[in-house]
């Protein structure tokens, strides 16, 4: 799963603000970037944080303090994006995995990780935890996810930004397991690619490889 970089996004307020009216100043801009990164419609992001806004008003007595204002409000801002998917998923016909059973065929093993071997990509040698440190990153992230298809980058984001089991995942978005494994191995790979691009400074069409650019 991937872990959002407490440098990706503005530092969260210590303490809860008493007064509704500053919400919109103090984590406006963050719950924004928050929805876009999921739902990849300004529109959208701008209505689900309003939804969130308000529901966080009408739930303001109830808010414990045990967690920051800020990680309060994207909580409810989860459940937003999330009754979104699955109202959608409703409305959307289901893309057929089958066209795909060949090209995911021995990719991953039993738990749904890569292979060690040939068929999996090769390792950046990087620390991962300084990568999601960099502001760059997540807006290389950003970046390549708007060129995925939006089911493709519904079930990334849930799965591995937000780390929703890939059970709820599919409840969420009306997809099969096999539907699921294939969406995410399609996201990865097309992912991967476009950070190699636009984040690790490699060449396309080039091989596996260590990565071009420095982190």
């Amino acid at each position: 799963m991937i872990q959002e970089s407490a440098t990706a996004r503005p530092p969260e307020e210590a303490m809860p603000s008493s007064d509704p009216e500053k919400w919109v100043d103090l984590h406006g801009d963050a719950l924004y970037r928050f929805a876009l990164l999921r739902l990849r419609d300004p529109k959208l992001a701008e209505d689900a944080v309003q939804e969130t806004l308000l529901s966080a008003l009408q739930a303001r007595e109830r808010f414990s303090g045990q967690s920051s204002e800020r990680s309060w409000l994207i909580g409810i801002l989860k459940h937003k994006v999330i009754d979104y998917f699955r109202k959608i998923s409703r409305e959307s016909l289901i893309e057929d995995a089958t066209q795909f059973e060949e090209e995911i065929e021995g990719v991953f093993d039993e738990s749904g990780h890569w292979k060690r071997d040939e068929t999996g990509p090769a390792e950046w040698n990087a620390d991962p935890d300084l990568i999601l440190e960099r502001k760059e990153f997540w807006i290389a992230l950003d970046r390549c996810l708007s060129k995925l298809p939006p089911r493709m980058a519904h079930v990334f984001a849930l799965r591995e930004i937000d780390g929703i089991s890939g059970e709820q995942v599919c409840s969420v978005l009306n997809l099969s397991t096999s539907n699921f494994w294939v969406l995410m191995h399609r996201a990865r790979m097309q992912l991967r690619k476009c950070l190699e691009v636009h984040f690790f400074g490699k060449a396309p069409d080039v091989g596996h490889g260590a990565p071009g650019g420095k982190i």
